[in-house]
Parts: structure tokens; C-alpha cells; sequence
């Protein structure tokens, strides 16, 4: 069997027929192994009515108790011999699956973390979560098809061979049997196919949707959308309901023909045999022998036909495997060497410079624009964007993502210890992780789990709130220490409080790094040394915050206009918990309550809540008073 750290080969990604023979041909001698022992075994089976039918005939017959105590001895002989090959067979068998399993799963693990972040627009999230909940068993179940499907095959043309010495009629009519039994049996698997591959497509959306239904619900509940998400969902679910009868009316004739043909054929040669044997052509050992050559062809015949329906959702599996693993990584061809020193980086399509060591904002009506653009300054996908004066797809990538992190503010978290989490695959000093925790103003998320940096956090961070989310993916970004940083919406989800310190901290701790972050919050806005304002992806005017709300209507409306929104859903929004008020609101207008307790990033220092007070009066100053309640928690990632 495959060993965890084993190289898992190149697979054959010609089809999904291809890549069940490649998961064969990386086990060759077990698989044959497999196909010797299920043969011999079921021949074994077989062999059992020969030696009663002589026990009957040289034996019990004729009264020769030698003879019949010989020919049981050797009945009792081959039975012991074939429990024994029946356990090698299935332990076997057993490794073949594992094999497959684990082959498949690390081919797919592997190719996933090959793509980065090109796996997100090639392949939806469902799509992915199926292959790995039901497709590699449904994989690994096929390929029994090696041993057992063998020996079914071996066991039938043997039987054959021997009901060909009592009566050719009797094998003509078993050797019949199984073309028969394909023209029955094949169009169903064609039709199960095709059914089985539109069930798996539905399932993979609504896998995808159900992933987004549990990371959004607070989200939902705050917009009031979840009534229509819910109904969007259950008409989806009855969709996909129906589309499992179809998958279950096919399988269920497959099931029906697997228990009926085997015994229609069972009483077809029975009645032939008997009438033989009324006849006087046939002998009783040799009735007896035919009885007991077709019960053991009852087994064989039923698991071809189960075969077929195996294969069927094997092959179904399979290429949605190779559909994974038919997409490509962005290429990489770059030779190019990266700028020496702090440089800046350019992009033609919306004429966005940033300049090297300052603290930059990109502000848009339409954060989809915003957010393309930051794929393209950080190469997550085709871009024009130059460093220096040297495009970024001609540099390695391996240089480049060393270089410039885009830290988005939903990126995962994964499971493990606080300082797991922070620092990635690094090993940064207690010093670093102290100052990284210090400017993103996560003091009180280490103080207030039970171990500190040592405390559990689950996957995804769902045992934190959303605002100590965002603070913990902001201090594992500020531990990579990247030449550049682009951070989208850093700050979405906190209070003016800690958001005004997490501002002032941020640029401190980035003084002399390249730093990018999107936002419309006037808070982190007026501490950015250069704001780009963009509109409809492209820049419209480019200065400081004071002086774009000077002189541009529309860079103060966009400002203005997320207050507005968020105190009118403020005013919609009681008694439903923690959405009753809404933080957003007070964040982006700048207003805080001195005696606001949410969140505090640090209470025990007056010199930073006098600071971020001043920013709360600035920004109110500028956008006008709020008639928001003061903050309760992080309710403002629900009305995001």
C-alpha cells in the first residue's frame, strides 16, 4: 500500500476509464494477486458439486464406503483450503482499495495545493468537498472489480467446461447466459452514468452553497436575506432530490436484474438438467453436480452485474478527478530578476503607482473592481502590473509570492494553536509575535483565551468573533513581513475604537514597507499617506484624504455614502441581537462612545484613546453627527 510520504505518480488524466487503469498499474502485482486468489476461490466453489456428485455416484450409490469417505475427505480438503484463500483474497483486496484511496487523495491534495489560488476560479468549493467526502470511496469500490470481477469471469467459463463433459446442451445454454445478461444490464449502466454524473453536479452546487450557507448565516440574519438564501435552497434540494430518484429508479433495476437474472438461470438449467435426468441421460451425481455448478454460478453472475453498477459510479467519480486534475496551475516562465531595492509597482490598466515604502489606499464604489486590481499587483492571475519596471509574470513566481502578500480579510484560518495560526510556517521569535499582536491591537484576544498564543483556535477561526478574526489574520500577515502588503479591508469588521488604533499601529509597524490597503473607512483613510480613488476602475483622482474630500463629490459621497446605508439599516435592524446595532455605522463615521466596551484594544492606555478619539471628532467633523447606538460587539461582519 501507498506510504504517506511516497511519491503517488503521474495519473492518467485521459479520462475516467484512463485513470481507473492508472490506479491499477501502480499496484500490478498485488492486483494480480488479487485476480489469482478471487479466481481460485470461486474455482474452488465450483469444485465443491464435482466432488459431491462423485461422492454420490462412486460412493453412496453403490454402497462403497471407501470411497465415499474419500471423496468427502477431499470435499472437507478443498473447503478448509478455500477459507483460507477466501481471507488472503479479501485482505488482498482490501489493500487494493486502500491503495486506490490514498493514491487518489494525495493526487488530489497534491494537485490542490499545486494550484494556489487558481484552484478558486477553476474548480467551485462543492466540487471539490465531493470529490473528497464520496468520490474517492465510490473510486476505491470499483476497483474490486480486479478480483472478484476476474474470478466471476474464470469461475463461468470453468463451470462451462465441466457441465460441457455431462450434457453440451446444459453449457450452451450457461455460455448464453452472459451475453444475455450484457444486453440487459448495458444500457441501463449508460443511463446510469449520465444520471449519476447530473446527480453529482447538483450535489457538488448545493455542497458549495450549504459551505456558504454555515460561514455566512450571521451575515444573512443581519441583511434579512436568509428567507430568500432558504427558499433559493430548498428549491435547489428538491431539484436534487429528484434527480436522486432518477439515480435510484436506474440503480434499483440494476439491484433487481443482479437478484432475478441469476435465479431465473438457476431454475432454466435446473428444469433443462431434470428433464435430462428424467430422461435417463443424466445420472444423480451428475444432477446433483449441475444443481450445485449453477447455485455456485448464482454468486459469480450477481456480482457481474453489481460490477457494472460499480463501475458505472467508479467511472462517474473518475472523471470528475480528472476534470480537477485537468487544471492547470498558473504557468510560470519567469526568468526575470526582481528590483533590488523598494520599487514601485505599476498597473497600466488602472494607473494605479504605488509608491515604495508608504502606506497607500485604493478607494471604489465597487469593491469587485477594487479587488481585481489587487489580484493583479499581487499576480493572482493575468496581469500587466510592473515592479520596478519589470512585469510581474516575467518574474518567478516563487520570488513573487515571497515578495508581495495579499492579505485578504477572509482568508482561512486553520486549526490549531494561536501562535500556530500567526505564524504560518514560520518560526518567529516571542519579540516579533509580541509586536505583530501589539499593532493589529489583538492584545485582548491573546489575554482573554485561557493559554494565550498556546489557546486552541477551531478551523477557520468560528471560536472567535469576526472582528478578532480579522485582527488575527491582520498580525499573521504583519509576521510575514512581505516587501509589499496588500491588505483588502483590514479593518471591515472592528469598532472606531480599535479600528483608529489598529490605523495608527499599522502604519508604524510598516514604516519603511510598501503597504496597500482598500478601505472607504475614514479612520484608516486619514492616516494613508496616498489615496487612489477609483471609479469605474480606474483612477479619477489620487492625494491625501483631507484633500480628496476637499475637492472630489464623489470620492466624499462614496465616504459619506456607507454611513448613510448602515445607520438606515441601523434603523431597521431592532431587537434582532446582535444585529441589533449596528457598529458599522459608528466605525465608518468616525463617532465612538468613550465608555463603549467593545472590543477594546487597549483600555489601560489614555494616550491612545485620546488619539483615537481626536479621529472620531475629525471624521465627524467631516461627514456630519450619527444617530448610530454606540458599539456591542462585532455585529458590524453581519451587516457587511
Amino acid at each position: 500500500m501507498i506510504d504517506a510520504y511516497e511519491d503517488p505518480g503521474t495519473p492518467d488524466t485521459r479520462g475516467g476509464w484512463a485513470y481507473l487503469a492508472w490506479l491499477v498499474r501502480c499496484q500490478p502485482w498485488r492486483s494480480a494477486a488479487g485476480a489469482v486468489l478471487a479466481s481460485v476461490w470461486m474455482v474452488l466453489l465450483a469444485v465443491a458439486p464435482y466432488l459431491l456428485s462423485k461422492a454420490v455416484d462412486d460412493g453412496l450409490e453403490p454402497g462403497d464406503a471407501a470411497a465415499l469417505a474419500g471423496w468427502t475427505t477431499a470435499l472437507f480438503a478443498v473447503g478448509a483450503l478455500n477459507a483460507w484463500v477466501s481471507i488472503m483474497r479479501h485482505r488482498t483486496m482490501t489493500r487494493v482499495r486502500m491503495d486506490a484511496y490514498f493514491r487518489t487523495t494525495k493526487v488530489v491534495v497534491g494537485h490542490a495545493a499545486r494550484l494556489g489560488a487558481t484552484l478558486s476560479r477553476g474548480v467551485g468549493s462543492g466540487e471539490v468537498v465531493t470529490i473528497g467526502v464520496g468520490d474517492v470511496h465510490t473510486i476505491a469500490g470499483s476497483l474490486t472489480v480486479v478480483g472478484p470481477g476476474v474470478g466471476s469471469i474464470v469461475v463461468y467459463v470453468f463451470v462451462a467446461g465441466l457441465l460441457l463433459s455431462v450434457s453440451p446442451l446444459l453449457a450452451a445454454v450457461v455460455l448464453l447466459g452472459m451475453p444475455v445478461v450484457a444486453v440487459l444490464v448495458g444500457p441501463l449502466m449508460a443511463r446510469l452514468q449520465s444520471t449519476e454524473a447530473e446527480y453529482r453536479e447538483r450535489q457538488g452546487v448545493l455542497t458549495a452553497r450549504i459551505g456558504d450557507l454555515a460561514g455566512g448565516l450571521r451575515v444573512l440574519n443581519g441583511l434579512g436575506g436568509k428567507g430568500l438564501f432558504s427558499d433559493a435552497f430548498d428549491r435547489d434540494s428538491q431539484r436534487l432530490r429528484a434527480q436522486g430518484y432518477r439515480v435510484g429508479s436506474v440503480t434499483s433495476w440494476m439491484q433487481a436484474l443482479g437478484v432475478g437474472l441469476p435465479t431465473l438461470f438457476l431454475a432454466v438449467v435446473t428444469w433443462l438438467a431434470a428433464r435430462l435426468a428424467a430422461q435417463g441421460e443424466l445420472t444423480v451425481g451428475e444432477l446433483v453436480s449441475v444443481y450445485g455448478y449453477v447455485a455456485v454460478l448464482v454468486g459469480p453472475v450477481a456480482f457481474l452485474v453489481d460490477m457494472g453498477y460499480q463501475l458505472s459510479r467508479g467511472v462517474v467519480a473518475a472523471r470528475r478527478v480528472v476534470r480537477l486534475l485537468r487544471v492547470e496551475p498558473e504557468p510560470d516562465t519567469g526568468t526575470a530578476e526582481a528590483p533590488a531595492e523598494p520599487a514601485v509597482l505599476h498597473d497600466p490598466a488602472s494607473g494605479v503607482r504605488v509608491a515604495p515604502g508608504r502606506l497607500t489606499a485604493l478607494v471604489g464604489a465597487r469593491h469587485a473592481e477594487v479587488t481585481a486590481l489587487v489580484d493583479r499587483l499581487g499576480r493572482y492571475g493575468p496581469t500587466d502590473v510592473t515592479w520596478g519596471g519589470v512585469r510581474l509574470d516575467a518574474l518567478p513566481l516563487d520570488r513573487v509570492r515571497a515578495a508581495i502578500l495579499v492579505a485578504d480579510n477572509e482568508a482561512d484560518l486553520f486549526a490549531g494553536s494561536l501562535r500556530e495560526v500567526v505564524a504560518g510556517r514560520r518560526e518567529p521569535s516571542a519579540a516579533d509575535i509580541a509586536r505583530a499582536v501589539r499593532a493589529a491591537a489583538a492584545d485582548d484576544i491573546v489575554q482573554g483565551l485561557p493559554e494565550g498564543l498556546d489557546s486552541p483556535v477551531t478551523a477557520q477561526g468560528r471560536s472567535l468573533s469576526g472582528g478578532q478574526r480579522q485582527r488575527v489574520r491582520l498580525v499573521r500577515a504583519l509576521l510575514a513581513d512581505p516587501e509589499v502588503l496588500l491588505a483588502v479591508e483590514p479593518t471591515s469588521a472592528l469598532d472606531a475604537h480599535t479600528e483608529a488604533v489598529v490605523a495608527r499601529r499599522l502604519r508604524a509597524a510598516r514604516a519603511g514597507r510598501t503597504t496597500v490597503v482598500t478601505t472607504t473607512s475614514p479612520l484608516l483613510l486619514d492616516h494613508a499617506e496616498t489615496v487612489h480613488y477609483l471609479v469605474d476602475g480606474k483612477v479619477a483622482a489620487t492625494g491625501r484624504h483631507d484633500d480628496l474630500l476637499r475637492r472630489e463629490p464623489g470620492y466624499r459621497a462614496l465616504v459619506a455614502r456607507d454611513a448613510d446605508d448602515d445607520e438606515g439599516r441601523d434603523a431597521t435592524d431592532g431587537g434582532d441581537g446582535e444585529n441589533a446595532h449596528d457598529a458599522g455605522s459608528s466605525k465608518r463615521t468616525g463617532r465612538t462612545d468613550p465608555a463603549d466596551p467593545a472590543d477594546p484594544a487597549d483600555p489601560a492606555d489614555p494616550a491612545e484613546a485620546a488619539e483615537a478619539a481626536e479621529a472620531a471628532e475629525a471624521a465627524d467633523g467631516i461627514l456630519g453627527p450619527s444617530t448610530a447606538e454606540p458599539d456591542e460587539s462585532d455585529a458590524e461582519e453581519a451587516l457587511r
